[in-house]
């Protein structure tokens, strides 16, 4: 069996990838994520999911690498990771009762040519009115500011919500795991 490496610095993907029965190493791929003016945010999700797993990829040509991003955009702008409370606390009011689309890429590479596999798994997410007060609450309690959107649905973010559009519940975690699964079983691994 090829060495199996997630190229992500993200403990939220390794958590999801570790519900999977396989051995793999953590390699912090060192990609900047830049902005390309004009494009989708499904499209920059899959260019840099493909190019954090190519940077490993050429450092471990044997393994097959796992590279993985997600993009927010509701209204036609960008969620970055806010950072710090007060630009979460304004990611959050500006979703208050709106829908966003949450775009989760994963790309897997492997020393074999036909090893090149992608997908963009889209997630929507409706928000319920939020009050000040419950926003502040929660951003203080979960400090979320590390996740796109500004919320962590793995915790009490879900409270957040109305609903939740989803192919694959790990997706708006950061790794749809449905489809990894199968590409890896594609690429000669047995699971389960």
């Amino acid at each position: 069996m090829p060495q199996l490496i997630l190229a992500s610095t993200s403990p939220y993907r390794r958590e999801l990838l570790a519900r999977l029965p396989l051995e793999f190493e953590v390699v912090a791929p060192g990609v900047v994520e830049e902005h390309l003016h004009g494009e989708s945010p499904a499209d920059r999700a899959l260019r840099l999911a493909t190019a954090k797993a190519r940077a490993v990829s050429t450092r471990h040509p044997h393994a097959l690498v796992i590279g993985s991003d997600q993009v927010a955009a509701c209204r036609g702008e960008v969620l970055d990771k806010p950072g710090d409370a007060a630009r979460c606390r304004g990611q959050l009011s500006r979703l208050s009762g709106q829908s966003a689309h949450f775009y989760t890429a994963c790309a897997l590479l492997g020393a074999h040519p036909l090893t090149h596999l992608s997908h963009v798994d889209t997630t929507t997410v409706v928000f319920r009115s939020l009050s000040g007060g419950e926003i502040e609450r929660y951003v203080e309690r979960e400090r979320p500011f590390d996740c796109a959107g500004g919320f962590r649905v793995e915790g009490s973010g879900i409270a957040l919500f109305e609903y939740i559009e989803s192919q694959d519940p790990t997706a708006l975690i950061g790794l749809p795991l449905i489809w990894l699964a199968a590409a890896l079983r594609a690429a000669g691994l047995q699971l389960p």
